[in-house]
């Protein structure tokens, strides 16, 4: 499987336990970190640990592993590192302050809302 597989199972995660605003950015040549960003949010400590579970879980099917996870007992913002794919899921309150979107501004944003409508 790709890392774009990867992405589309944790986004199919994301949709499916009603996160927010999801947005995935390319990030392939412009950090060394993943190939992708995940951003998303939910309203409330329950919804985003929801998030990040399903996220593990729906890629543990599937074969890839969590190589970190953080911040899932604070649930304001959760990392998770799939070493292509990193998910960031944020408590809704959170989000606006660090506004990732806008710190890696210059990544293009993946489309996948066709994956999702199937």
């Amino acid at each position: 499987m790709s890392e774009r597989d990867l992405l589309l199972t944790t986004v199919k995660a994301a949709d499916d336990k009603r996160a927010e605003q999801i947005v995935a950015l390319n990030m392939k040549g412009i950090s060394l970190i993943a190939d992708y960003f995940l951003i998303c949010h939910g309203n409330s400590d329950k919804q985003v640990q929801a998030i990040a579970k399903e996220m593990k879980e729906k890629a543990e099917e599937l074969g890839y592993f969590v190589k970190r996870m953080e911040g899932y007992d604070e649930a304001r913002w959760i990392l998770v590192d799939f070493g292509d794919v990193v998910a960031h899921i944020f408590h809704r309150d959170e989000r606006g302050y660090y506004n990732l979107e806008r710190l890696w501004g210059d990544a293009p944003i993946e489309s996948f809302q066709s994956e999702l409508n199937q």
